[in-house]
């Protein structure tokens, strides 16, 4: 679906303020209540839009570290190993990759006791013939998503 200049304004002024009021909104890109409501749903209809969420601070719940973790996985096993993987509250994302590594993980852990933990249970699962894992020390950027793509000269 290719998106067009309004609903790419949308899009902006939500990731902006999630909570913005679809008269707000109207305002903000010019254009009728109406059909903020309509592109909305059109948007969600296309799962262009999944959801709403809340985005939380993860220091202020505790959890001090972020973990990326390379993978190697055993042939046959990259599902199963991942899904393993996956339901581990800490684990936040799991991305099958190229490269050196088959799977990336992305993890979130309270301190060092719990990426002890994290590394002997979680990385160590049977399918996992090596893991390579790195600690986040600063975080320049870290955005849930980019935002919308521009315009290109079909629009």
């Amino acid at each position: 679906m290719a998106l067009d200049k309004t609903d790419r304004a949308l899009l902006q002024a939500m990731l902006e303020d999630a909570r913005i009021s679809q008269r707000a909104l109207a305002r903000k890109v010019g254009i009728a209540q109406g059909t903020v409501l309509n592109r909305i749903r059109r948007m969600e209809e296309l799962g262009v839009i999944k959801g709403y969420s809340v985005l939380l601070d993860p220091e202020s719940m505790g959890w001090s570290m972020t973990i990326m973790a390379g993978l190697r996985i055993v042939k046959g096993r990259m599902i199963d190993v991942q899904q393993q993987i996956a339901a581990d509250p800490r684990v936040f994302a799991v991305y099958d990759v190229t490269g050196d590594w088959d799977s990336m993980v992305l993890a979130r852990v309270k301190d060092r006791e719990d990426l002890d933990d994290l590394t002997k249970t979680v990385f160590t699962h049977e399918g996992v013939s090596r893991s390579y894992t790195h600690v986040v020390l600063n975080t320049v950027k870290e955005d849930s998503m980019p935002k919308p793509p521009a315009e290109s000269s079909n629009d």
